[in-house]
């Protein structure tokens, strides 16, 4: 990928919102947050705070290929959000998500998922690949990049990328969506999958290591392996 990418991209990415800050540990793995994880065969209750009938449609369709085949959950589409887990509107600039049973610590007025580039016209390439991740949050995935050597990041370059538009992050958020890392014993995971729905695009020039990830939009091997293993 190549270093004038990181512009270009920085909009791909999103917010995700834990119950508190995960602890630095260099060593940790990531993958899914087992404070978050779903008991496995339950229903997690979805309402629509606002919408358009095709930006809902969409939702639903791309939606349910977390739980086809797949992960042991179902997603139950209801009408009332005060009865519901998960809440998701389309008003907000970005996209981001509270991560798994989070969820249930947010007030049932207020949004836990939302879709700010699910706007008309947006080809079904980009509104898959969106709610793939959205969803991944939702039950319970964390960034993959935040699997790479946490030592390993030129921070003044995702600093600078990520902190003008689009994103317009500040500190706090670009240290707690980027840098920080997990308690080994909070997570349950894999080695690093580069191909993960997970993982966001990360230029050359954000790394002093020359890694790279490019733009994923489909569930990855891994990624229906293990979700299949943490909801059997």
């Amino acid at each position: 990928m190549a270093d004038d990418q990181s512009s270009v991209n920085s909009d791909k990415w999103c917010f995700a919102w834990f119950e508190a800050p995960p602890a630095s540990d260099a060593a940790a793995k990531a993958g899914l947050l087992l404070s978050s994880k779903w008991p496995a065969g339950g229903a997690i209750r979805i309402a629509f705070l606002d919408g358009t009938p095709e930006q809902i449609a969409l939702v639903k369709r791309f939606a349910v290929e977390w739980t086809t085949n797949l992960a042991n959950l179902n997603f139950s589409w209801v009408d009332d959000p005060a009865q519901s887990d998960v809440r998701i509107t389309f008003l907000y600039s970005g996209s981001w998500s509270v991560i798994g049973t989070t969820c249930k610590s947010i007030a049932k007025d207020q949004p836990t998922m939302n879709f700010g580039w699910l706007t008309p016209g947006v080809q079904d390439t980009e509104a898959r690949r969106v709610i793939l991740h959205e969803f991944g949050h939702a039950i319970g995935l964390i960034h993959e990049h935040q699997r790479m050597d946490a030592n390993g990041w030129n921070k003044p370059a995702v600093i600078a990328d990520l902190s003008k538009p689009p994103n317009k992050w500040d500190a706090a958020t670009i240290q707690h969506n980027m840098f920080d890392t997990y308690p080994a014993n909070s997570i349950e995971g894999t080695t690093l999958d580069t191909t993960s729905i997970m993982m966001y695009p990360v230029p050359v020039s954000w790394r002093t290591d020359n890694k790279s990830a490019g733009l994923n939009t489909d569930l990855s091997p891994v990624d229906r392996t293990f979700i299949k293993k943490m909801y059997p």
